[in-house]
């Protein structure tokens, strides 16, 4: 892979994190993650759509007329939003039903539509399939780290995925016993993404300096 191709690849991830960086995508970040799973489930379903809705947006940029762009890319980002409900609602209810109205609204989801407007309009199938991955797993990233820290500190748990005998749930028993309730609120999500916010930003100008 050429160095080129790698910062396509690994600018969503860090230097242009759509959650911390970029600040988009924040209606899901903040309403699903009030558990784990909930945070891998949104970031597995992102990184699906953006994957193939970017591949599809590149090999159709000189097809689809420049005055219906963005209502095709709307069309194109549905159509694999509506298969990934679909297989949710098959294999993994409990996450869909967690998902809830967040999940069809990845079609409107800004880094989705951005990222098809902003970069798969204008490069190649290659470069716009590293695009989607890095984005895709730089937003899974930052929903599981809120997720995370909202759940271990709102509930005292860390909530996955029920495997065999395992129901999912881990209890951590101090803050299980005496959870810290404003994680698990909506003014809690808002605290914690301000924080983690200001530490990104402090972090990056240390870099820069």
């Amino acid at each position: 892979m050429t160095g080129e191709r790698k910062l396509v690849l690994t600018r969503g991830m860090f230097k242009e994190n759509p959650v911390f960086i970029l600040m988009l995508g924040l209606c899901p970040t903040l309403g699903v993650t009030t558990q784990v799973i909930n945070g891998l489930g949104m970031g597995a379903a992102v990184i699906f759509v953006l994957v193939f809705s970017n591949i599809f947006v590149s090999l159709l940029k000189n097809v689809i007329p420049n005055s219906v762009r963005i209502p095709s890319y709307i069309v194109i980002i549905a159509a694999f939003v509506t298969i990934v409900e679909m297989f949710m609602h098959a294999f993994a209810p409990a996450i869909y039903k967690s998902l809830g109205i967040f999940l069809p609204l990845i079609v409107v989801n800004c880094i989705i539509l951005g990222r098809a407007e902003a970069f798969a309009n204008k490069n190649t199938v290659m470069d716009s399939f590293l695009d989607a991955i890095g984005m895709g797993v730089g937003f899974t990233l930052a929903v599981t780290l809120i997720a995370f820290i909202r759940e271990v500190f709102g509930s005292g748990t860390i909530t996955l995925m029920a495997i065999g005998g395992f129901d999912g749930v881990i209890e951590i028993p101090l803050l299980y016993t005496y959870p810290v309730r404003i994680f698990s609120l909506a003014a809690g999500a808002l605290l914690l993404m301000g924080y983690l916010k200001a530490f990104f930003e402090w972090t990056a100008n240390r870099k820069r300096r």
